[in-house]
């Protein structure tokens, strides 16, 4: 069966992270995803390597890991922006798209002829979702961003990290580009909020999407914890803020991660490690007292977790229901037997390596189950079709 989204229709002028990640997750969602390139160049990410897939003779293509993982499902059709005749032909697939995700520097598409109101006044049903770094309005309108920069400058990094005073302590980024990622996750959430208010309306949108506003809305229950106590959150490393014990904790072989959501798991996790007074003890009894002495705390936990290896706690644990884990390298995140059952790396035919591998959608559908057949396209790939498509050649573009 289709995917969900199989009768929309994307235009993706975005590259690098933010906005190919938005136009991936609606081509996961059967939407047909058509990505334009710069001629000869393409998206900047295919260079940003190594490593590179390499071919079915073991040769490094063109294509990086990073490029790879944020177009699957896509059309690749090389248009040049800079020429009349490539301008005309992103202007005649606007008129036929449901979608339009760009992430130009504020201003750049509109001398382009290209701008919202230039594309609405052609496609009226158009939703026109714009990602930038710091909006299209406001004093740095204008000023290009990265997800590192935005991570320190919204906040992120503020409460990321170990408490200056331990041992590598200091503001830290998240491993992944969290912002790109979560800024495509709004792009897509706003894309399929406009689409539904289209059908009440019968009119597109423009979508004012901000790096800077996501990493904001992102510091979520760190940011309230400020504004409601006056404080502002400082870096506690993997300590929960709010919810204990919560942390990274040594045992005898290794770490363990032990997530304690309440008082009913805590009164478990003291009779699994041997210390069930604890629970009654004033000091650690509620969640709130154990926040307070958390010093206290960890001592003793410390000390209880060191007596057994991981295997041991980690079986121990979720026979009482107290959630942990270990900490997976990311090889060991793809030999998880429930990562393997959810089959979330899955084979996919390529052009010139005869497969990759991907990270598919983790969305599951009963009715409209996704399909991943479509590898990250080769630069151009499409071309032809598309603009064949169109009534036009490829020399037009």
């Amino acid at each position: 069966m289709p995917g969900p989204l199989s009768h929309i229709k994307v235009l993706d002028l975005s590259r690098i992270m933010a906005g190919p990640w938005c136009g991936q997750i609606l081509a996961d969602l059967g939407a047909d995803v058509i990505k334009v390139e710069r001629p000869g160049e393409g998206d900047d990410t295919r260079r940003w390597g190594p490593p590179f897939l390499k071919d079915r003779d073991g040769a490094p293509t063109k294509e990086a890991g990073y490029y790879l993982s944020v177009n699957r499902g896509k059309r690749s059709v090389e248009l040049d922006l800079k020429s009349e005749e490539g301008c005309a032909v992103v202007r005649a697939l606007a008129a036929q798209s449901d979608i339009l995700l760009e992430n130009f520097k504020t201003g750049t598409l509109d001398r382009m002829g290209l701008g919202y109101e230039a594309l609405s006044a052609v496609n009226p049903r158009l939703i026109y979702c714009s990602i930038t770094g710091f909006g299209l309005t406001g004093p740095m309108a204008g000023d290009a961003a990265y997800d590192f920069m935005i991570q320190g400058m919204g906040g992120l990094m503020s409460v990321t990290g170990g408490p200056d005073d331990e041992p590598g302590g200091g503001p830290q980024k998240v491993g992944v580009p969290i912002i790109d990622i979560m800024t495509g996750m709004y792009a897509a959430i706003g894309s399929l909020a406009a689409l539904a208010n289209r059908d009440q309306t019968g009119r597109g949108d423009h979508i004012d999407l901000a790096m800077l506003d996501v990493s904001v809305a992102m510091l979520a229950n760190q940011a309230m914890n400020y504004l409601v106590s006056g404080k502002a959150p400082v870096r506690r490393g993997n300590r929960h803020p709010n919810i204990q014990p919560q942390n990274v904790y040594p045992v005898a072989d290794g770490h363990i991660v032990l997530a304690v959501g309440n008082d009913g798991q805590f009164r478990k996790f003291a009779e699994v490690i041997g210390q069930p007074a604890l629970a009654d003890d004033p000091r650690f009894a509620t969640n709130p007292a154990r926040v307070e002495n958390l010093p206290a705390l960890e001592a003793l936990l410390i000390e209880a977790l060191a007596r057994a290896p991981m295997a041991d706690w980690l079986a121990r644990f979720a026979a009482a229901g107290v959630p942990s884990g270990p900490i997976n390298t990311v090889d060991k995140v793809f030999e998880e037997p429930q990562v393997i059952h959810r089959r979330m790396l899955r084979d996919i035919p390529h052009p010139t390596a005869g497969h990759v591998r991907q990270v598919v959608s983790p969305l599951n559908f009963r009715e409209a189950p996704l399909d991943f057949t479509a590898a990250p396209p080769l630069l151009g790939q499409h071309t032809r079709d598309v603009l064949a498509a169109l009534g036009l050649k490829e020399t037009t573009a």
